[in-house]
Order: structure tokens, then C-alpha cells, then sequence
């Protein structure tokens, strides 16, 4: 299933700012023509799609490391809109295929880059990608999503994973803990009908998070703030990039002052966590 998108299309809907401000979502009538300064707003905004869809292209189609790529893919969201549960589908309700970069969640902002990291031609396999990096199989159904985040490095019956599992090797202060994947304390699940999954994360403790072990990270490794919290993995996830001022953690950010993409300096946001995870794409 290929998401054909043609060139107006893409912009259209590819990267918005903060402020959640779509070409679509304009309407454009008699009043706003008379408002100089919303018709300003709809050439900016038309103007920024055009630029950074034009930036998209030529990253896909250079040919560049996993670092490189990710950070510069990564980049051209920051300051879109966090807007929490972005997919849709339940137990009693059809999982229907997502793709929308105008607001997004820490999953769904991780789930675009590795898409299209993955990618050459956004029209042509992006969908596709997509739909593998965020179900296994590749088959768009609900218990086949990837609800949990160390299903990135657990190969499906295609073969495939998004990352490979590197925590263990950064550094020799880790911790391992077998977990019960969508059991509550309680001996209830968190998604109904899907299985309980017996799984051993490793993750290094948040005090255990220093110089050295920031300096056998990569651009681009997908990191996940571990939980101990039953039957849950991560509680977030985001994207380790070295930035122009020191480490930065690149993530959807819910808190109320931000809303948005951003980053967040990696070490003050990470050591006061129970641990991080820290995956690297293949």
C-alpha cells in the first residue's frame, strides 16, 4: 500500500510550527482576504512547506550515514505540535493507517524519522516504510502495532527490526530486569487481547548517565526513558543529537511550556530519570 503524494499535496501537510497552522486548515474566504495579516500567514506558512519539502528531498536522496540522516530529518520537525494519541484504532475499533506530520506524539515523531530514514523517494516508498517500522509484519492492524518500544529490536516473521538494542555496550554501569510487557501490577492488561510479552530490558540508571557515556552515543540513536512502572518499558522516547551547544535530547515534549518538538539538554533531562534505553538504527 503506497501513499502516492503529489508535490502540492506534500506541502501541504509536511512540516507546520507550533502554532499547528496547516494549509487545509485555512479557509480562505471574503473576511480573511480583507485580513492582511492572515493572508501574510498562509504565504508564510505556504512559503515554509515548500522549503522544507524541498530540504526533505535532497535528504533522501543524498547518500548519508544513519547519524547524518537522522539528524537532519530530525531536525525539520522541531517546533511541530505535540498533540498526544495520534493513531487510531482500539480493541473494538479498526486500526486505520496514520500519517500526518502536522502534530504528533514521542512515538509517532520517532515512528516519521525512521521512516524516512529508510526512505529514498517520500512518494513512492515512505508508506510503506512506515507501515513497517510501526507494525509488525508490515500488516496495519491494531495488535500489531508496536506498542511497546523494545519491539524495535525484535525481529517479526519478515525479518524485520527498526534498531538494534546497544545499552549493554555503552557503558558497564547497566541494569537488567525481566518484565511482563502489558501487565499491570494489578494482573490486569493495559490493551485487551493483546498477549502478555516476557521480555528482559537492560537500561542504564540515570545516575550511572555521564561523560562517558555520552561520548559512545551517535547522532541519532533512538533513546526511551525506561519505567519501572509493571509491564510498561519506556515512558518516553527521543532522539540523542550533538548539538551546536553540547547534547541534546530531541522529543515531543508534553510539558505545558513546550507542546512541541524540542531539545532539551540530554544530561539535566536524563539524569534525574530512572534509567535510559538506547537503541541504534540498522
Amino acid at each position: 500500500m503506497k501513499l502516492k503524494v503529489l508535490p502540492i499535496l506534500l506541502t501541504s501537510i509536511l512540516f507546520s510550527t507550533s502554532s499547528y497552522a496547516a494549509l487545509g486548515e485555512h479557509n480562505v474566504n471574503n473576511d480573511t482576504l480583507t485580513n492582511k495579516h492572515k493572508v501574510h500567514d498562509f504565504k508564510f506558512y505556504a512559503s515554509l512547506y515548500e522549503k522544507k519539502s524541498n530540504k526533505l528531498d535532497r535528504i533522501l536522496q543524498r547518500n548519508q550515514s544513519n547519524p547524518k540522516k537522522i539528524k537532519a530529518i530530525s531536525k525539520l520537525f522541531l517546533n511541530s505540535s505535540y498533540v498526544k494519541n495520534r493513531l487510531i484504532g482500539s480493541g473494538v475499533e479498526k486500526e486505520r493507517f496514520v500519517a500526518d506530520f502536522r502534530a504528533l506524539d514521542c512515538f509517532t515523531f520517532l515512528d516519521y524519522v525512521e521512516s524516512l530514514r529508510k526512505s529514498y523517494d517520500f512518494s513512492y516508498d515512505f508508506s510503506d516504510n512506515l507501515i513497517k517500522t510501526r507494525y509488525k509484519n508490515s500488516k496495519v492492524d491494531f495488535l500489531l502495532r508496536k506498542h511497546f518500544f523494545s519491539d524495535w529490536t525484535y525481529e517479526d516473521d519478515n525479518g524485520d527490526r527498526n534498531a538494534e538494542d546497544i545499552t549493554e555496550y555503552l557503558t558497564e554501569h547497566t541494569n537488567t530486569i525481566q518484565k511482563e510487557l502489558n501487565q499491570k501490577a494489578d494482573g490486569g492488561t493495559y490493551i485487551a487481547g493483546l498477549p502478555i510479552v516476557s521480555r528482559k530490558i537492560s537500561y542504564i540508571p540515570g545516575d550511572s548517565i555521564d561523560g562517558s557515556v555520552v561520548n559512545n552515543l551517535e547522532n541519532g540513536d533512538y533513546i526511551g526513558i525506561y519505567t519501572n512502572i509493571a509491564g510498561l518499558d519506556v515512558t518516553h522516547t527521543g532522539i540523542f543529537i550533538r548539538g551546536k551547544n553540547g547534547p541534546v535530547y530531541r522529543n515531543a515534549s508534553s510539558l505545558s511550556n513546550n507542546m512541541k518538538v524540542v531539545d532539551t539538554p540530554f544530561l539535566e533531562y536524563v539524569q534525574g530519570k530512572p534509567g535510559i534505553v538506547v537503541y541504534r538504527a540498522l
